[in-house]
């Protein structure tokens, strides 16, 4: 049975080239933020025109897109995983400032469908924290009139968006997965990727012209918003953005990477200084 959305609103920002990740607690944090952001700048401006698709709605100016997650992940034993869902736009930002466009979600949707597969450790997600890698990834987002729900059927999301549009899709550039234990039984699950993007209706993307070529994602979801089920877990309602950027330089990818290493290193350097203690 589908299930009517509530949707909870997590904003996280990135610089134009420089991919912000926080999925550690504490001074492992700090350290990592201060290897990956060591330039962050503003977002990159960008316009919609949902007329121009045919959609019930006028033009947006943002810089930073929110959606909601409906995801459902898998695990294998063998430390691999898939991930599918929906990621419903519930609003943008400009410049930090949120606001919802007059007509979303009423008489006019966006939407992102998408499917990934990877690779994770296999530890025990309310007792340790995991760390993995996307091999794949792949996105379409779609716009609609009308409203529409979003939810489960099973362990499957579902979506009852009718008379869809395809307006951009893309795939992975690289992408990391983790889980933090929350005490008590939970855990939180996070997602960071870049993403190329192709138009498939040019005429959406009002600005800038050529449109920007990549998209960066980022996902934290709290433990309420984890469901375990027999070999994974539900996202249900959880949050994130999305935004754009130019073609990144090698140099900013090899920040980035260099930053999500850093990551690791310090965390396994803490688990081994608590074994000593």
């Amino acid at each position: 049975m589908v299930q009517a959305t509530t949707y909870k609103e997590f904003p996280m920002r990135f610089s134009t080239s420089k991919t912000c990740v926080s999925v550690l607690p504490g001074a492992v944090v700090a350290t990592a933020l201060m290897t990956v952001c060591a330039a962050a700048s503003a977002l990159p401006a960008f316009s919609f025109d949902p007329a121009a698709a045919g959609l019930a709605g006028t033009m947006i100016d943002a810089d930073n897109i929110l959606v909601s997650s409906f995801a459902a992940v898998t695990i294998d034993p063998g430390g691999t995983f898939t991930q599918t869902g929906y990621l419903p736009v519930t609003g943008f930002q400009m410049m930090g400032s949120s606001f919802t466009p007059s007509g979303l979600n009423t008489d006019y949707g966006l939407y992102i469908a998408f499917s990934g597969s990877g690779t994770t450790t296999t530890n025990d997600p309310t007792a340790t924290f995991n760390f993995g890698n996307f091999t794949s990834l792949t996105y379409t987002l779609y716009g609609y009139n009308g409203s529409a729900t979003f939810g489960f059927s099973g362990n499957t999301a579902t979506e009852t968006a009718s008379g869809e549009v395809a307006l951009a899709s893309g795939m992975l550039i690289s992408g990391t997965v983790s889980t933090v234990p929350t005490g008590g039984g939970g855990f939180s699950p996070s997602a960071n990727a870049m993403l190329t993007v192709t138009l498939d209706t040019p005429a959406f993307f009002g600005a800038p012209d050529p449109f920007h070529a990549v998209a960066l994602t980022a996902f934290t979801n709290t433990s309420s918003q984890v469901e375990p089920f027999a070999g994974g877990f539900r996202i249900r309602q959880g949050g994130g953005s999305l935004n754009f950027a130019p073609v990144p330089e090698p140099s900013s990818i090899a920040l980035m990477v260099g930053g999500l290493a850093a990551v690791g290193f310090l965390y396994r350097r803490r688990q081994g200084a608590q074994r000593w203690h």
